[in-house]
């Protein structure tokens, strides 16, 4: 195995302030991730990566994600053929969260349901109280 690129997390100031990654993984071992395209800045997909996947990521210069219900690591593109290339990769304050901006390979679809992305419906609130949802794409 690979040693960890990655920082040991320190105090809240080299946390926040500082120059290494430190990420902050949950008790399952995994952070959120959330990819967003380079162009349009739409979030294409919400996924989890645990240790592997982010330091994959990172080496090769596409997403790597963790299947949380296959329990086993991804690289995004092998199976669908929606490569994503990393553009760029950010950390949220306090490195509990990873963002991709990435470019989308093949025809830019990244939702298995096969749409551009996975956020393709709209919550809105019914006269009634209730949450109904809208299509977008």
């Amino acid at each position: 195995m690979t040693a960890s690129p990655f920082a040991p997390r320190g105090d809240k100031n080299a946390i926040e302030e500082g120059a290494l990654l430190a990420p902050k993984f949950d008790r399952d071992g995994l952070i959120v991730c959330i990819t967003t395209e380079k162009t349009s800045g739409d979030i294409l997909m919400v996924a989890y990566m645990n240790e592997e996947a982010l330091r994959l990521t990172l080496e090769t210069g596409v997403a790597h994600y963790w299947s949380r219900s296959r329990n086993a690591l991804w690289r995004k593109g092998d199976t669908s053929g929606q490569v994503q290339s990393v553009v760029e990769m950010r950390t949220d304050c306090d490195q509990d969260a990873i963002q991709l901006v990435v470019e989308a390979g093949g025809d830019g679809k990244a939702c298995h349901t096969g749409r551009r992305s996975c956020f393709y419906r709209k919550v809105e609130s019914a006269a009634d109280g209730s949450a109904r949802l809208t299509f977008r794409e």
